[in-house]
């Protein structure tokens, strides 16, 4: 298992599975996490996404999944058993770096187990619990954007608030990762890897679909959230930045709005010159283009409904 960055060939990879997805039960982890927008949450429906809604992703995630057999590229997938939450983003429970895995401590208690659905595919994983004490959640974020959802308590983060560029990794200190946690994976990546904190620009929740590293010094920025690169830090100010234009936006399910129309941003990579993407984005396809990168327009009709993109619905187990 090896894979360092975010643009280097693919050859093995998961993609998740809608299957049995359901939102969980609002305990304090998913209060705190999931709807500090809300002041009132009695509208949220517990329980199993609709038929419709599994059937359709599990439809184009299986055209996904051709796709990149297609390319010659190796898939498997989670188990079909019965989630707390779903195994729809594998990407969110386990970071990879190079021969270093990592079951991430999820704060959203729900989540606690997703990366055991897809175990036996990784390689000698470090599982890292979370403490899910009522101290590490903030209830002063209920109504309040800027007001982060983690305490310092311990430590807590989903590793889809991490993404590689090979000796740096940036993180991004949002609802769903503390400081304590980027001190942890600091710790467990040793001193060959640097990890650098981003702070302030996004609270809800990951970072991919405020920043994609699409090859060595270019990547995509989301212009709500970066407004100006020279916010990042180093060495990732320095790269060039392709400004994403205003996504199409292809809506949710009924009251399902689990992603901002930001999620249309939220491309993967088969190569540097070669990515995935949602199909009715084309301004974005011919913004890439001028790049030599090549697009693969796909399906993935309920991005906002179940909340993850391509890149949200893989975990990239080797990279060459």
């Amino acid at each position: 298992m090896n894979s360092k960055n975010e643009w280097n060939q693919l050859k093995k990879v998961v993609v998740g599975i809608a299957n049995q997805a359901k939102v969980p039960e609002i305990d304090m982890s998913a209060r705190t996490i999931n709807y500090a927008d809300k002041s009132d949450v009695s509208d949220i429906i517990v329980g199993n996404y609709p038929t419709k809604v599994i059937e359709e992703a599990n439809e184009d995630l299986e055209t996904f999944a051709s796709f990149l057999k297609s390319q010659n590229i190796e898939i498997v997938r989670p188990e079909k058993n019965n989630p707390k939450y779903y195994n729809y983003c594998p990407r969110d429970s386990v970071f990879i770096h190079g021969n270093v895995t990592i079951a991430t401590p999820m704060p959203i208690k729900a989540r606690k187990c997703e990366w055991k659905s897809f175990e036996k595919h990784l390689n000698n994983p470090i599982s890292i619990e979370c403490s899910y004490n009522d101290n590490l959640y903030n209830l002063n974020c209920l109504g309040s954007k800027d007001t982060l959802a983690l305490t310092e308590y311990s430590h807590a983060f989903d590793a889809a608030n991490v993404i590689r560029a090979n000796d740096d990794v940036l993180y991004l200190v949002s609802n769903t990762g503390n400081k304590k946690g980027a001190q942890l994976l600091q710790e467990l990546l040793e001193d060959k890897v640097k990890v650098h904190t981003l702070e302030g620009v996004y609270s809800y929740i990951h970072i991919d679909s405020t920043i994609a590293f699409l090859k060595e010094g270019l990547m995509l920025l989301n212009p709500e959230r970066i407004k100006d690169k020279n916010i990042l830090p180093k060495p990732f100010c320095d790269w060039d930045a392709i400004y994403c234009p205003e996504p199409v936006d292809i809506g949710y399910y009924d009251n399902y709005n689990n992603a901002s129309k930001w999620i249309n941003m939220n491309l993967f990579s088969i190569n540097e010159n070669l990515v995935v993407l949602e199909k009715h984005q084309e301004n974005l396809r011919k913004e890439l283009e001028k790049y030599n990168i090549e697009c693969a327009m796909l399906p993935m009709r309920h991005q906002r409904t179940l909340g993850g993109g391509f890149h949200c619905v893989t975990l990239d187990l080797e990279r060459v």
